[in-house]
């Protein structure tokens, strides 16, 4: 009899989440204002590329025999997860003429929100 089988759990329902929230968001604001709209879509997006290199990494290994590689896994998946969301914040400060600061800020902590939400239900299950 073969061992019970861990699912992985459907994380990149998250990231589908963020990316569906911030897109329509997005396409509301631009009505409005084109500058606040691509900053908070540059602030979202921030967000969510580093947690969906993170949840690649973190969740490929699966099993007790895997426990050396998952924590491994984990570990470089939390170091580039920081790597990335410091090049992007630094790419998108540098390179996005005008830029509304405070949007993009808000774009990213709502990604937050959404990946810890997200992850809280997940959890629950």
């Amino acid at each position: 009899m073969a061992g019970a089988e861990i699912l992985r759990p459907p994380v990149y329902r998250i990231t589908l989440a963020q990316f569906a929230t911030l897109v329509l968001l997005c396409l509301v604001l631009l009505a409005s204002d084109k500058v606040r709209a691509y900053s908070v879509f540059s602030g979202g997006m921030i967000a969510i590329l580093p947690q969906a290199y993170f949840a690649a990494l973190a969740f490929r290994w699966r099993g007790a025999r895997s426990a050396r590689a998952i924590a491994r896994s984990s570990y470089v998946g939390q170091v580039g997860k920081f790597l990335l969301s410091v090049a992007g914040f630094a790419a998108v400060f540098v390179a996005l003429r005008p830029i509304n600061a405070p949007a993009v800020f808000a774009g990213y902590l709502l990604m937050l929100v959404i990946q810890i939400t997200g992850s809280w239900l997940l959890l629950r299950r």
